[in-house]
């Protein structure tokens, strides 16, 4: 996807499969790790979506590491409610690519 922003439909598609998803990382009380930046790329490299739980932060705490995963690992957030969050980044290959618009 080559950095593209994503339409709104894209994100609705996107939405609507997360809902299916299970959480695949918890983010606690340390933060986003350099081990957990590392994990969440790898899973985004194999699944290209991801849903992240938040343990233990309140909302204005969660929205802060929303902003800090977008701009450090370059991830859009597709969608947010609650404690969770959903971040798509379309694999580079289009043989590899798991999610198609």
């Amino acid at each position: 996807m080559e950095n593209l922003p994503l339409t709104g439909a894209q994100k609705t598609k996107l939405r609507g499969i997360g809902q299916t998803l299970d959480a695949a990382l918890k983010i606690g009380k340390a933060g986003l790790t350099p081990a957990l930046q590392r994990e969440f790329v790898r899973l985004l490299d194999a699944r290209e979506l991801v849903k992240v739980r938040f343990e233990g932060a309140d909302r204005h705490e969660r929205a802060d590491l929303i902003a800090k995963i977008e701009t450090d690992l370059g991830v859009p957030c597709v969608g947010s409610v609650g404690h969770t969050a959903l971040f798509f980044r379309q694999n580079a290959d289009p043989e590899k690519r798991v999610v198609t618009f």
